[in-house]
């Protein structure tokens, strides 16, 4: 059973011979009424303070919980950011390779395509310096021929029978043509 300050102060005893002093039991118990009063209202306010620090303790808790959560998930975030980040690099690092191999093989093909067409160029041009070179020398003997009066020109062209240098051209005129 559990008693109140006001219990305490309401008590009251039978009085018997060489009892207890009345007065005497009355101001103990007094006493004790407001001892008891005041310890009821420490343990009041304790427990008021206690129940406040269970909530506080349970809303940082929840806060913790709260913060634990979201550094793992920045944690986990920076973790995926630079995951990405690295494949994004290989990408463009791989990206960046191809592109530079199809430089190189667009070039070496043009290189290629540049040494075809000079080594053709080459040909021709060596080509056209022989054919004008022996049109030049079939034009300088007909010259030469031409200066020839006609005895000259028999003489020469027996000349070359005999040498069998004298190969005729369509450039150089048959005896008969000069006459």
């Amino acid at each position: 059973m559990r008693l109140t300050p006001l219990e305490i102060k309401k008590q009251r005893f039978k009085t018997k011979v060489r009892g207890f002093d009345p007065m005497e039991v009355e101001a103990f118990l007094e006493m004790l009424a407001d001892e008891y009063e005041t310890v009821l209202n420490e343990r009041n306010r304790l427990s008021e303070e206690l129940s406040k620090l269970k909530t506080q303790l349970r809303d940082y808790q929840q806060v913790e919980k709260t913060l634990q959560e979201t550094l793992m998930n920045a944690q986990e975030n920076v973790n995926q950011a630079r995951e990405n980040s690295k494949r994004e690099a290989q990408i463009v690092i791989r990206e960046a390779e191809l592109k530079s191999e199809r430089i190189l093989d667009d070039a070496r093909e043009k290189l290629d395509k540049m040494k075809n067409e000079y080594s053709i160029l080459k040909a021709q041009k060596e080509s056209f310096a022989k054919r004008l070179k022996h049109l030049l020398q079939s034009q300088m003997e007909l010259i030469r021929v031409l200066e020839m009066d006609d005895v000259g020109f028999v003489k020469a062209i027996d000349e070359k029978a005999q040498s069998g240098i004298g190969e005729e051209t369509k450039a150089t005129p048959s005896v008969k043509e000069v006459k």
